[in-house]
């Protein structure tokens, strides 16, 4: 179950670039969206999308933007220190995407080093080959894949051999195009492994930090239109998990109030011990920039604030780490240090089919809740609606003294002339045939 996709607009990286290359600072973009500091910073690092009028004006701004910056990226730069002999047809290189790769022991990727490693782009041809490592040697073969079925061998392997007519097939122009589902399952397999290991470090909770990946993958399966033309994909679901991680209500659950069995080796445990003692956010930006390898200005946007702030909470986690531990002062020690914790944890994923299931039945679920509240409201109005007065019924007015009779009071307290009376009554009929008989006097 996905969400229609409305006004298309640029990744959130993208976003933040454009911003900052028209020299305008957030305030001032949302004094012009009318909307708050913080609205503009949750758009530009890709936890929320503005909808309806605000996402067509943001649209809009951001495409003139873009047009203001193409025309002054085509204005010739005078100067003799231009470079010359570049070819008019020259495009920049893509920006690779940093995904972890490394899968722990008996994986492909055994080998690897570090926690993360720059790759090239996630193409259609890897999702397919990703897609169908997922599916399994059952899964139906694929246009470009397909072979002679077993027993009936290629008339063409042969020679002299006839060939039957049958259906010609037209050359293929291009790749195959995948499905929203296969493509979602290449994702899973591509950015899983590593980001279950990277919030393993951020929480230091396998538990937690498997169910944080899965639903931050199941939210991008909602909203897979979004997730799918995002320029890292992986990255979107790695906010959103890390936001699932350090989330102040996972505390209250009795699961995660109980400790986990800490990691074998000691040296692995000080470090991880030392890393949870960090802030959250100061372990989160260490984490982004010492461990995934992202930039400044990126783990700035991820954990959405300024590049100063960012490069400050950077400068005291490595402090505060170089004091416990003096041999992790340099970051390239560190770096490996933190890939070494991680790969030695042997932590499971559940496979993408299970979650696509659980999201679509989350989404049912909410969506059936909604409508049951809907009614509930409906029916709660009509019935008070139904019961209600119709008229106005004012309230009884107090009595009053009418020729000298007083007026009926309610049973209360007596007054002295009451109790006084009350109390001869009870003396004077105590026993006797008077209270048979009455007689004259």
């Amino acid at each position: 179950m996905t969400r229609s996709p409305g006004t298309p607009l640029p990744p959130p990286k993208a976003r933040r670039r454009l911003r900052e290359a028209a020299a305008l600072t957030q305030a001032q973009l949302a004094d012009h969206m009318g909307v708050t500091r913080a609205t503009v910073r949750t758009w530009e690092s890709g936890r929320t999308t503005p909808r309806g009028r605000k996402r067509e004006a943001y649209a809009d701004l951001l495409k003139t933007l873009a047009e203001e910056e193409a025309a002054r990226a085509a204005e010739p730069a005078p100067g003799p220190g231009a470079e010359a002999g570049a070819p008019a047809d020259a495009q920049p290189a893509p920006v690779p995407v940093v995904v972890a790769v490394r899968t722990g022991p008996g994986s492909p990727a055994d080998d690897a080093d570090s926690l993360v490693l720059p790759a090239k782009p996630l193409t259609a041809r890897d999702a397919r080959e990703a897609g169908a490592e997922a599916a399994g040697p059952d899964a139906a073969p694929t246009p470009d894949s397909e072979q002679a079925p077993e027993g009936k061998p290629d008339a063409e392997s042969k020679p002299g051999a006839e060939r039957r007519p049958g259906p010609r097939r037209e050359p293929e122009s291009g790749p195959t195009a995948l499905t929203p589902a296969q493509a979602f399952d290449a994702l899973y397999e591509f950015g899983t492994p590593a980001l279950v290991r990277q919030t393993f470090l951020l929480t230091g909770r396998r538990e937690l930090a498997r169910e944080s990946v899965e639903r931050a993958f199941q939210t991008a399966w909602e909203n897979w239109p979004e997730v799918a033309r995002d320029r890292d994909p992986v990255g979107w679901v790695r906010a959103v998990a890390y936001e699932y991680a350090l989330s102040p209500w996972q505390r209250f659950r009795p699961r995660n109030r109980q400790p986990e069995p800490p990691p074998a080796d000691p040296g692995d445990r000080t470090l991880l011990n030392t890393l949870l003692r960090l802030p959250a956010r100061h372990r989160r930006t260490l984490l982004l920039y010492d461990g995934v390898g992202l930039d400044l200005p990126e783990t700035a946007a991820e954990t959405e604030a300024s590049t100063p702030t960012a490069a400050s909470r950077l400068l005291n986690a490595r402090r505060a780490m170089a004091d416990r531990l003096p041999e992790l002062a340099d970051p390239e020690v560190l770096h490996r240090r933190l890939a070494e914790v991680a790969s030695n944890e042997r932590l499971r994923a559940a496979k993408p089919p299970t979650v696509r299931v659980g999201s679509e039945r989350r989404a049912r679920f909410w969506t059936r809740a909604a409508i049951a509240f809907t009614a509930a409201l409906i029916g709660t109005t009509a019935l008070t609606l139904r019961t209600a007065p119709t008229h106005y019924e004012p309230p009884v007015s107090p009595g009053e003294t009418v020729r000298g009779v007083p007026p009926k009071v309610a049973p209360g307290a007596l007054s002295d002339e009451e109790l006084e009376l009350r109390q001869k009554l009870r003396d004077a009929l105590q026993a006797g045939p008077e209270r048979l008989t009455p007689r004259l006097e």
